[in-house]
């Protein structure tokens, strides 16, 4: 197995992680009987766009790179405001 086709492989993960994320908010919203964007989806988001970030590093894909790079920051912002948002709803609410 040569090094092009283990990136080949790599890349391929990447996509497919990152096209998952879509069945995975269908399947959710299926469930539920309107639009839903479960946390799964954002790191499915984050994981196959950091692994189609490395892909597009080895390729030396300044387009691809910039794309998955800031998407990257997209993920994780939307990640810190769900669990912010959990935190919230979990602490205790002071004694009047």
């Amino acid at each position: 197995m040569t090094t092009e086709t283990i990136w080949l492989g790599i890349g391929f993960l990447g996509q497919g992680l990152f096209f998952g994320r879509w069945l995975v908010q269908w399947i959710a919203s299926e469930r539920t009987a309107e639009s839903r964007v479960p946390v799964s989806f954002w790191y499915m988001s984050l994981i196959g766009g950091l692994i189609t970030l490395a892909y597009a590093i080895y390729r030396k894909d300044p387009v691809f790179i910039s794309g998955q790079a800031l998407g990257a920051v997209v993920y994780v912002r939307n990640l810190v405001l769900i669990q912010r948002a959990d935190q919230t709803k979990s602490a205790p609410r002071p004694q009047a």
